[in-house]
Order: C-alpha cells, then sequence, then structure tokens
C-alpha cells in the first residue's frame, strides 16, 4: 500500500506566499521537512511558535527578512571541496572540454548558487593552472550567480579569512592571492573574468551557451518536480557537448533522458542532444515485385488474408464508399458484408470511436498516413478498449487516389501494460526519492552541524576576547570613577561658585530701575528684568521664551525690528530710539530705548540688550 503523502502546513505555506509575493524568493519548491526547520529555528530566536504569528512579525518588522533568509539560506562552501572531484574536473573534464573546441574559442562556465565565491574562485584557479592566466584572461568568463544578495557582496570582494583558506596549499595561495592584513584577496587580473549576477534557478532564465556548469550540493535542497525544471533549464542552457557538475548528494537517475553520466563517482554528466525524431509519413504506393514466376489464385490469396487479419480493417474508395471490411472489423465493430457499397457516413463506425471523417478527409487532401493515438471506446459497461486509428492513403503510381484504408489497431493490452509500468516506475522513483531525501536530509544536517560549530568556536573566541576586554575595562572604570569622583567635587565648587554669580546677576537686574530685556538669535526673550515687568505688566514668566515681536505690551516692538536685527548682525555701534508708547496704567509716555548686541568672549554675537527709560516715572 503506498503512504499517503504529507498534506502541507497551510500557515507555513502562507508564510512562503508571503515571502514570494513581498521579496521575490520561491521557496514554494524547496522540501518542506528542511525548509520548515530551518523557519523554525528562526522562529525560536524571536520566541514565535506559530507559523500565523510569525507571518505577522514578517508584516510589521521588515529587517526580520534579512535574518530568514540568512537562517534558510545555509551557505557552507569552501575552496575545492571534495578535493578528489575537482582533481577529476582538472585532469579529465576541463582538458575534454578544451580539446573540442578550437585553440582561440571562449569558454563559458556558469557556478550555479556560489554562495560566497569559494567555488567560482576554485573555477578560476583550476582553468588557470590548466590554460595558463594569459590564455584564461584572453578565453574564460565564469558567470557565478545565487539568490542571496548578502553572499554575492562577499563573494565580489573577495577577501577571505585565514581559516576560509585554510585547506589551499600554500603554492596555491601565494599564486592567486594578495594577502591585506588578516585577509587574503583573490587576484585582481584574474577576478575580472568572474561575473557575479542574482539569479533564482526557479524563476529566472538560465545563462545561455555554457560549457561547463557547477551546480554542487543545491538541488538536494528541492523537491524532485522542481528538480526536474531546474535540470530541465540547465539542459537548455548547456552548448551540445557542456558539461555538468553536481555535488556528491546529488544523483541524475531520474533524468537520464536528458543527461548521460561521464563519472557517476565524480557526479560529472553530459548533455545529451535535445529534440526527438518523429514519426515518418506512411504513404501505401504499389510495388510490382520481380517475380520468378505467375503465381495463381492470387486475388482468392488475398480475399483470404485481409480478412484473415488479427487488425480491424476497412477500406473505403475516393467517394467515402465502404469497399472492403475484414472479419476482426466485423466482430468489433458488429459490421457485415451487407455494409459494404454503404457510405461510410452512415456507419455507426464512422463517429464511434472516434470522429473518422476528418481524418479521412485530410488523409486524402494532404495524401500522407495519420495516425490518431489512445483512442478510448467503452464498448459496453466495464469494457474499455483502447485503439491506435492508422488512416493510410492508396494512391497510384503517377499520385491517383484509389481510396484510403482505416486500420484498427487494439492497444489495449499494452496499455494496461503501460500503466503497470508507469504506476511501478512512479513507486521505484517514490522510494529512491525518499532514500535520496533522507541522503540529503543527512547531508544537509551534517552541513548545518559543520556550521553550527564554526558558529560556536567563532562565539567561544570571541566571549574570550570580550572576557579580556572586560578585565580590562574594569581597571579602567576604577580609574576613571576616581576621576570623576574628582570631578564631582570640581563640579559641585564651581555649581557653588555660579549659583553665587547667578544670584549677584539677579540682584543687579533687580536693582537696576530701568526695563532691561535680553533676546537671543532667534529674538527670543532670555531675560525679563523687574525694571521691565513694572514698566508695562507682563510677568518674568509670562515673557522668557517668547518672541519678542510677538510680545502684546504698549511698547511698539515691531518699530525694534531693524534695531535688533543690527545688533544682532554684530554692529560696533548702539541704537537709540524715541517710541511713544503705553505704560502698564494705561497712560502715555515716551520710552527711550537702548538696542546693542551682546558679545561672547570671542567678540561674536550672541543675542541683542535692550535697556528701556521711559520719560516720565509711572507713579
Amino acid at each position: 500500500m503506498e503512504a499517503k503523502p504529507v498534506e502541507p502546513d497551510s500557515k507555513l505555506e502562507a508564510v512562503l506566499k508571503y515571502l514570494k509575493e513581498t521579496r521575490g524568493f520561491d521557496f514554494t519548491g524547496y522540501k518542506r521537512t528542511s525548509l520548515a526547520r530551518r523557519v523554525r529555528r528562526r522562529m525560536s530566536h524571536v520566541g514565535i511558535d506559530d507559523f500565523a504569528d510569525y507571518l505577522d512579525l514578517l508584516q510589521v518588522n521588515p529587517e526580520e527578512f534579512d535574518a530568514l533568509f540568512n537562517t534558510i539560506l545555509i551557505n557552507v562552501t569552501d575552496f575545492f571541496r571534495d578535493t578528489e572531484a575537482w582533481e577529476h574536473i582538472r585532469a579529465e573534464v576541463i582538458p575534454l572540454l578544451l580539446a573540442e573546441r578550437g585553440p582561440d574559442d571562449p569558454v563559458r562556465v556558469w557556478s550555479a548558487g556560489c554562495a560566497g565565491g569559494q567555488e567560482a574562485y576554485t573555477l578560476a584557479m583550476v582553468l588557470a593552472d590548466v590554460l595558463g592566466p594569459e590564455r584564461f584572461r584572453q578565453r574564460v568568463k565564469i558567470y557565478a550567480t545565487d539568490v542571496d544578495d548578502e553572499a554575492l557582496t562577499q563573494a565580489r570582494q573577495a577577501s577571505y579569512s585565514a581559516g576560509e583558506v585554510h585547506n589551499l596549499p600554500e603554492e596555491q595561495l601565494q599564486r592567486y592571492f594578495e594577502q591585506q592584513g588578516n585577509r587574503y584577496v583573490f587576484r585582481k587580473d584574474l577576478r575580472r573574468s568572474v561575473i557575479f549576477g542574482r539569479n533564482d534557478l526557479v524563476q529566472d532564465a538560465p545563462i545561455s551557451r555554457i560549457d561547463l556548469l557547477v551546480c554542487r550540493n543545491t538541488l538536494m535542497y528541492f523537491n524532485a518536480e522542481t528538480q526536474g525544471k531546474i535540470l530541465n533549464r540547465f539542459h537548455f542552457a548547456l552548448s551540445p557537448r557542456g558539461m555538468l557538475f553536481l555535488g556528491k548528494a546529488e544523483m541524475l537517475l531520474s533524468h537520464t533522458r536528458i543527461f548521460d553520466p561521464v563519472d557517476l563517482k565524480r557526479r560529472t554528466f553530459r548533455r545529451t542532444p535535445g529534440g526527438l525524431t518523429g514519426m515518418g509519413s506512411f504513404i501505401s504506393q504499389p510495388r510490382v515485385p520481380d517475380r520468378a514466376g505467375e503465381v495463381g489464385g492470387l486475388a482468392e490469396l488475398r480475399e483470404h488474408a485481409f480478412s484473415a487479419s488479427p487488425v480491424a480493417q476497412v477500406v473505403i474508395t475516393g467517394e467515402d464508399i465502404v469497399a472492403l471490411i475484414n472479419q476482426q472489423a466485423e466482430v468489433v465493430f458488429g459490421l457485415s458484408h451487407r455494409d459494404i457499397g454503404r457510405p461510410l457516413r452512415d456507419l455507426e463506425i464512422s463517429y464511434r470511436p472516434v470522429e473518422l471523417r476528418a481524418y479521412v478527409e485530410q488523409s486524402k487532401v494532404e495524401r500522407r498516413a495519420i495516425r490518431i493515438k489512445d483512442v478510448e471506446w467503452t464498448r459496453s459497461p466495464g469494457d474499455v478498449i483502447w485503439f491506435e486509428i492508422h488512416v493510410n492513403p492508396l494512391v497510384h503510381a503517377d499520385n491517383g487516389l484509389l481510396g484510403v484504408t482505416i486500420v484498427f489497431h487494439d492497444i489495449t493490452a499494452a496499455r494496461k501494460l503501460l500503466e503497470e509500468l508507469e504506476h511501478t516506475n512512479r513507486r521505484l522513483e517514490s522510494a529512491y526519492e525518499e532514500l535520496q531525501s533522507t541522503n540529503e536530509e543527512l547531508e544537509t544536517t551534517n552541513e548545518e552541524l559543520q556550521s553550527t560549530v564554526e558558529e560556536l568556536e567563532t562565539t567561544n573566541e570571541e566571549l574570550q576576547s570580550t572576557n579580556e576586554e572586560l578585565e580590562t575595562m574594569n581597571e579602567e572604570l576604577q580609574s576613571t570613577n576616581d576621576e570623576l569622583q574628582a570631578i564631582n567635587d570640581t563640579l559641585r565648587e564651581r555649581s557653588a561658585e555660579l549659583d553665587q554669580v547667578n544670584d549677584f546677576m539677579e540682584a543687579i537686574l533687580t536693582s537696576v530701575r530701568f526695563g532691561v530685556i535680553v533676546v537671543d538669535p532667534d529674538l527670543r526673550v532670555l531675560v525679563w528684568n523687574r525694571g521691565t515687568e513694572d514698566l508695562w505688566g507682563l510677568r518674568r514668566d509670562e515673557a522668557v521664551g517668547v518672541h519678542l515681536l510677538n510680545l502684546d505690551i504698549g511698547l511698539p516692538v515691531g518699530e525694534l525690528r531693524s534695531a535688533v536685527r543690527a545688533a544682532l548682525a554684530g554692529a560696533d555701534t548702539q541704537d537709540v530710539l524715541m517710541l511713544d508708547a503705553i505704560n502698564r496704567r494705561g497712560r502715555n509716555t515716551t520710552v527711550r530705548v537702548v538696542v546693542a548686541p551682546m558679545r561672547g568672549q570671542d567678540g561674536t554675537s550672541q543675542g541683542a540688550i535692550l535697556v528701556m527709560e521711559p520719560s516720565e516715572q509711572p507713579e
């Protein structure tokens, strides 16, 4: 009994649909088991257990997308990963490709799923080793693609830590990398031949005319249907003799029709030629054999041979009159010798099991055989017959039409066998996919564990470094604490002195019988002394912070605008104005107003001072 397919989680599917619609990342072709595990891992980091709640988080927090993509797209890669396979590429595949091309023909390579660029630069080193750097720069173009923009940014920089180049031989490291501090940067002159770009293998068009396509440990993340779509794109991308290089966890057993294995152990395949030859045209032509002698009774012999044929057959004239019916046609379709001479349109066979007249007419007009495949006929309940019907024109040697023969090939048994075979193949393919999926899951888990170990090692080093920094900072903080204590004591002393100065200034401003106003560069009141309150009847808390020109007092403040602006601009002279005003008691008075700039220690204007003296003091 076949196992029922696992129903997809509708909430997870909603998350995947949202990612596709809003960010263009189509993860719907990924295997649900590993995909759900990685999404749940990210959800656990943010303290969410339900996919619907996580979808809400994505909708309100766009920054969460980057963290999720980094969790899903595990970019585990290395230079010359699986050394034996890369040595096979260097020693066997590259020389074979070059031998099939001219000495000046370009070589186009595609690294699909390049991650941080290690695979693309490995290809560059292998090709440069075989061709030499000069010929490499002239002939080779390496297109490296991925869906992870962050990984592509790192790949374009071509800068790697000592740990990331640890498995490169010293000779290779010196030949192809330049050390810059504690980083190793791939040679700039060779890097120009490596072109990085974003490409989604599921959605985007493939790069064409590729001689060598490298896609290692990427297909294993997709389900079987998506793998098939991607492999068809790869088949289109490759040149007629192009090569495909996969990872050790990936096979093409279910896609042998489009790729031929070159070395299964190293996962190298060659593109098979595209296109299948169609059925040819079959037209009955009279043939006069060379006879050694005359054979008697040929007409009767032909008649019996036609009648005894195990395949149902009907022959009609050029005018669609039934001319011949064999015994099998009589048994299968209920015909008899009485139907000979009748028009084809009068017989049930003309429209059942299929409408024949249009095909007969087409065969006569085009003078070619027509094959009608997979015709289903339910003769009675539970009795289903499948036919493949051939309609062949019968013509003279001079292309004159004699008639048409209609042959009904019973393919019911073959159809049942084919269905059983397809059913068995589906079961075998399902079993293989489950086995492959398990293998890929193990490979994925191994890579995830490797990534986790690297993260733990990095975290341990960071924690150790942080601990040392904290000890140093603790000593510095103790010293700083002592200094802050001394500073606090000084500040308290300065604060007391400042309070004394403020009290002194307040006493001065209070004692002055004239009105004094100080404004800042924005004409907002900073100082409003007691004399000003007595003169205009507006309290200090009502005036401080208000724009000078917005004050509602008996003084026409609008006429002070020019003088105040001049003082704020740094004028060296004081302006004296005589203004008619109304004091707080409602009496008319003339006020002498002196406007002067308020300067800082550096001589720049920091505001303006207005001193107001009425011509007669209010009673």
